[in-house]
């Protein structure tokens, strides 16, 4: 594997837990894991006034410490997989948060983010909100019971219009609708020497039994 440090994102629920496993397993590489232990996300969920700015500064800090943890270790000598980019934590702050607590998340951000290492590859995870929705059903999270479609579908637009102008890194789209990564062993092959061969700018990915 050309690539050292690949970083896979979505949608809550679209499965980049799954596809970060998969991948560990295949190429004995480390895992970065985002935390959900968030002391503020009941909170936020119940719509607690407050709760959004709170669990936001608890996931920015606690992704920046997570990362830049990275490159004060000799870590990239082997593959790493990331299940988040550091730059998702923008995009839940200006769905989540007050124009008066953006001004003082924006500064704060604008801090941290130099010192955070870009992936060499992000592979972004797409699914429409019905399939998110089922997902995030199956895995019975109590904090998620309560999320709403219209809540999830936002989320949902607003990862596709990001990575629609993402520029920053090569960057892999797959449509996650129609394959699945877990049951079968030939989805994750082809997935796999998809992002082998990827190389600058954006491909999207074509699943196996879709290809004429």
């Amino acid at each position: 594997m050309k690539h050292k440090y690949i970083a896979i994102e979505g949608a809550i629920g679209v499965g980049k837990t799954s596809l970060v496993d998969a991948l560990a397993a295949r190429f004995d590489s480390a895992k970065v894991m985002e935390s959900i232990e968030n002391p503020f996300l009941r909170d936020f969920y119940a719509d607690r006034a407050g709760a959004a700015f709170q669990a936001q500064l608890f996931f920015l800090l606690s992704r920046y410490r997570q990362l830049t943890a990275l490159s004060q270790k000799d870590l990239f000598s082997k593959l790493v997989i990331a299940d988040y980019v550091f730059e998702k934590d923008k995009i839940f702050a200006y769905l989540n948060l007050s124009d008066d607590e953006l001004l003082l998340y924006d500064k704060l951000y604008a801090l941290l983010e130099p010192n955070v290492p870009r992936p060499d590859l992000v592979i972004y995870l797409q699914a429409g909100t019905e399939v998110l929705m089922e997902r995030i059903r199956k895995r019975r999270r109590d904090y998620e019971a309560d999320l709403a479609e219209k809540y999830i579908a936002e989320v949902n637009r607003s990862f596709n219009h990001y990575f629609f102008h993402y520029d920053a890194t090569p960057l892999l789209v797959v449509n996650t609708s129609d394959i699945d990564f877990v049951s079968r062993e030939e989805d994750l092959e082809d997935l796999i020497e998809q992002i082998r061969t990827m190389e600058r700018g954006v491909q999207y990915y074509v699943p196996l039994g879709s290809r004429g």
